[in-house]
């Protein structure tokens, strides 16, 4: 198992990650921003879907995934439509227009990415790719449960008990 400075690097590596984030999001286009990009993404990878089901893939709550859902939906990317099983619910698909969409910002992304991994062989964006697709399902595995802290050891004990207690530098 990694040590306390293998997961310290980790960190300061996830946190610089963040101007990866910023990069892809400045080359969408204003009208496409992460959130409607992550819409479209999914109902051409999962299908036709409601909502919630949505909303569960994006790990966000149903209001947000809401907001998204009517930005898409007002530039003609998605179309709504009465749920055969339930009328009361909708079903999300992805329009022409969407995929359309959808393929610019694939245009994009993977311009920008290969300019910026030229120097990468095809071998390390395979390893940096499997290991994110890692990562990211180990976390997925641990989204239905709730985090909780590791628990505190318990104080010593007050009590003078007979036998002695040598404390060792490891348990102090």
């Amino acid at each position: 198992m990694a040590g306390q400075t293998q997961y310290e690097e980790l960190i300061r590596q996830f946190s610089a990650f963040g101007a990866v984030k910023r990069e892809l999001g400045r080359i969408m286009p204003p009208e496409c921003p992460g959130g409607s990009a992550a819409v479209l993404t999914l109902l051409h990878q999962h299908g036709a879907m409601r909502i919630s089901n949505l909303s569960e893939l994006l790990a966000v709550d149903l209001s947000v995934t809401s907001r998204h859902v009517a930005h898409v939906a007002e530039r003609g990317w998605i179309e709504r439509s009465p749920d055969p099983a339930d009328k009361r619910s909708r079903i999300l698909r992805l329009t022409p227009s969407g995929r359309a969409q959808l393929d610019e910002l694939s245009r994009r992304t993977t311009r920008m990415l290969a300019e910026r991994l030229a120097d990468w062989t095809d071998d390390d964006v395979v390893q940096l790719t499997r290991l994110m697709a890692r990562l990211r399902a180990g976390f997925d595995d641990c989204r239905g449960t709730p985090h909780r802290p590791p628990t505190p050891p318990a104080p010593p004990s007050t009590v003078a008990s007979e036998e002695p207690t040598t404390r060792t530098p490891a348990t102090t």
